[in-house]
């Protein structure tokens, strides 16, 4: 699946529940559908524990969402807001590249537009942080201060932005 499918997947996700808490709030249901969100995380790597032990409570405004991690650990996952801001850990480190490089209080990622959002991803850190943005929280960089404790957290591998 590519990556921007599972900000898509996110999206998606969101309306549906939406969709079925309306149903049982209409209903008078008091039990039912959950809210967590769906996030394909990489396989675990115990490299990523002294970053996850870093994941920040809010992100902007956002505060944390339950979660499901397939593929991967829960705790190498994470999940804020309504559309979800989704972070995982355990990427491999990107290589050279020319994409667009920030600099982030000494933390360094790789932006990649998607066709609903961006995604952020750590670069000069091994194992890499992903981090997905939707579109709703334009400008997407402006987010990125909450996760710099967890990629400064991460081996460095000698690598910077241009």
């Amino acid at each position: 699946m590519s990556l921007g499918a599972r900000l898509t997947a996110a999206r998606r996700l969101r309306t549906t529940t939406t969709g079925l808490l309306v149903l049982g709030v209409a209903g008078g249901l008091l039990s039912g559908c959950s809210n967590a969100v769906d996030v394909t995380a990489p396989p675990h790597s115990a490299a990523c524990e002294p970053a996850t032990a870093h994941w920040p409570a809010k992100v902007g405004a956002q505060t944390l969402r339950d979660i499901s991690a397939n593929g991967g650990a829960v705790s190498d996952a994470r999940a804020w807001g309504d559309p979800a801001v989704i972070a995982t850990c355990g990427w491999p480190a990107p290589g050279p590249t020319d994409k667009e490089c920030l600099d982030v209080d000494g933390a360094y990622w790789v932006v990649e537009p998607l066709s609903d959002g961006v995604k952020f991803t750590t670069f000069g850190r091994e194992p890499a942080i992903q981090v997905l943005v939707p579109d709703a929280y334009k400008p997407e960089p402006l987010l990125l201060p909450a996760f710099g404790a967890a990629a400064k957290a991460l081996p460095t591998n000698g690598r910077t932005c241009k």
